[in-house]
């Protein structure tokens, strides 16, 4: 599978040699077909490449040389069979927030329905894009989302690790029956599998993460409201939201993870 970003309609609507397939969601410009290779357009301007790894690679090239859009990434998810459940979290090395975690499970159908949504690893997507594809992933799998406030998750002393695994085995759990794929955390004891990078192997973890980080955004949203200046993202610049925190006098516990070192250095 290879994806292409910022693709325009009439770009693709001119290539020559594609046989015109009907759409099949509300999200698809475009369904054209070739030697076994699918071109979807969505909305979003993403144009997804499947088929054959041989002629999908063909495809791609000859749309690179004509400057149809800029090629993101190329991506071969594990072959799987039967029910599989993928979990991943968001907001973990983040000051500011808790911790959320998400799963998704999704049978050989769904499976299918979420690689033609294009669906990959949260790290590599826009916000914005976020949001658009999360709602998708709802609309044709099965989900579930743990979102743990500042305040709860500073009452585990720091513990991350058991944390981890209760809300990810929680969300698998709330799922029914399926084979549980963990993206590896340090310590990590639960799922059935779990494996490093999971994201860029399973396409249920991949999903997960895209669920797992809306709803961390959605989470820095309320916090910011409550705060009622902009909560940042990440840990690299988060000096002068944490002052902001003090001249307003609102309790550090309530929106920073206490136990960081750098959350510790500036209120010492």
């Amino acid at each position: 599978m290879v994806v292409f970003t910022n693709v325009k309609k009439e770009l693709i609507e001119k290539l020559q040699g594609f046989t015109k397939n009907e759409l099949k969601t509300v999200y698809e410009e475009v369904r054209l077909q070739k030697n076994g290779v699918v071109l979807i357009l969505y909305t979003s301007g993403k144009l997804l490449l499947q088929g054959e790894t041989e002629n999908v690679a063909k495809i791609a090239d000859q749309l690179q040389k004509l400057g149809i859009g800029e090629i993101t990434k190329t991506v071969s998810f594990k072959k799987e069979t039967g029910s599989i459940i993928g979990s991943d979290e968001s907001l973990k090395g983040d000051t500011f927030g808790g911790l959320v975690v998400a799963a998704v499970r999704a049978d050989e159908k769904e499976r299918k329905l979420l690689q033609e949504l294009g669906v990959a690893d949260s790290k590599k997507l826009r916000d914005t894009e976020i949001v658009k594809i999360a709602e998708r992933i709802r609309n044709v799998t099965t989900c579930h989302v743990k979102s743990i406030l500042p305040e709860e998750y500073n009452s585990f002393d720091g513990n991350v690790t058991l944390l981890l695994d209760k809300l990810h085995t929680e969300c698998a759990k709330s799922l029914g029956p399926g084979k549980h794929v963990v993206d590896k955390y340090p310590g990590c004891t639960v799922g059935d599998i779990s494996v490093e990078k999971a994201e860029s192997k399973y396409v249920e973890v991949a999903a997960a993460s895209i669920i797992a980080r809306e709803a961390a955004l959605r989470q820095i949203n309320y916090l910011s409201k409550v705060a009622g200046f902009p909560i940042p993202k990440g840990s690299t610049h988060v000096r002068l939201a944490l002052h902001e925190l003090e001249e307003r006098k609102l309790d550090p516990k309530k929106f920073v993870k206490v136990n960081f070192a750098n959350v510790k250095e500036f209120f010492q």
